[in-house]
């Protein structure tokens, strides 16, 4: 079983102008060792962590032997995104940083700890959002990007949202509980809640979906803190490959990297609309750009609950990459 380990990013220097003295970082290695396979790292989503394998990992029908991150082939690296709280601290002055700082913060700890190209980044959601900015700061330092159930940009409805988080998280007698409860209606959609719960009541007279809003509810008290979950709303929020300078399609045709959109047709948080927009802004300027669509009712936790499917998308971009396929041959657009 991998280890959590940790290494120091000292006297670094946001986008904000504010220097943090040390941020640790904390991180995990799954598969081989470095330097003699492919390496892929793998950010996680909001309440995520390192964690990829085991009870524990949120990811583990995907990431795993003879699953489709394969570890038998493959060298797999997850950072904790700073703040998380999951095994260091949380960070005292969040405010200073943004998802542009965190790239560059787990650059750093891939130069730290070896690494020096990467055959992909998979990122989902927030961690697909991160992703979007690795390759707009280092646009060949990875083969292929894979973002998934995400966004190069903050949207005005994430903004919407992360802001009635905030208010949550402050006006709330149970801020976190609450919190998670209004984000999980985000995450899923109408027709998933209601072919599940069927307007049904449990014994003891409360209804199924309240019982299942309080449960997740009370599961993120378990394993959460109030701080880590203030910090990764606001990155959410931060999520700008242009700067709030620069020209989309400037940065995104800059990108050298194969790039694999991954969307959920379902998902209300990070739009299947919003995704077609950026492949086709892509495509206007470069040829190797793919998307694949996921056909769910659940909303934006596809990614997470739609396990074959999201399989059958990675095995077959990882493969046809790491075999040197041409995958121009491939459709570009791809539902399952």
């Amino acid at each position: 079983m991998p280890k959590l380990e940790s290494i120091i990013i000292k006297n670094f220097k946001s986008n904000t102008g504010y220097i943090f003295d040390n941020i640790p970082l904390s991180y995990q290695l799954y598969g081989q060792k470095i330097g003699d396979y492919p390496i892929i790292l793998v950010n996680h989503s909001l309440t995520g962590n390192s964690s990829l394998t085991g009870n524990n990992g949120w990811w583990s029908e995907i990431v795993g032997t003879d699953k489709a991150i394969d570890l038998k082939y493959y060298t797999v690296i997850a950072f904790d995104i700073p703040g998380n709280g999951y095994y260091h601290p949380t960070i005292e002055n969040y405010m200073e940083l943004n998802c542009n700082d965190i790239a560059k913060i787990f650059y750093l700890g891939l130069e730290k700890i070896g690494v020096s190209n990467l055959f992909a980044i998979v990122g989902g959601s927030i961690g697909g959002g991160i992703t979007w900015e690795m390759a707009s700061l280092n646009n060949e330092f990875a083969e292929i990007i894979i973002p998934v159930a995400c966004d190069w940009q903050t949207s005005d409805w994430i903004l919407a949202n992360t802001y009635l988080q905030k208010r949550i998280l402050k006006n709330s007698n149970n801020p976190l509980e609450d919190a998670r409860v209004h984000a999980m209606l985000s995450y899923r959609t109408p027709i998933s809640l209601n072919n599940r719960f069927s307007n049904k009541k449990n014994k003891k007279g409360i209804r199924l979906v309240e019982e299942w809003l309080s449960f997740h509810g009370e599961s993120l008290l378990k394993r959460f803190n109030i701080e880590a979950y203030k910090a990764m709303n606001h990155l959410l929020s931060t999520v700008d490959i242009t700067g709030d300078e620069r020209e989309p399609q400037e940065v995104l045709s800059k990108i050298k990297s194969n790039i694999h959109i991954v969307s959920i047709d379902s998902d209300y948080y990070f739009t299947l609309e919003r995704d077609i927009y950026t492949y086709n802004l892509i495509k206007s300027v470069k040829q190797n750009v793919y998307h694949h669509i996921i056909e769910s009712v659940h909303g934006h936790d596809g990614f997470l609950i739609e396990n074959k499917k999201m399989s059958k998308i990675l095995s077959k971009i990882l493969t046809e990459s790491k075999n040197g396929n041409n995958t121009r041959k491939s459709k570009q657009r791809l539902s399952i």
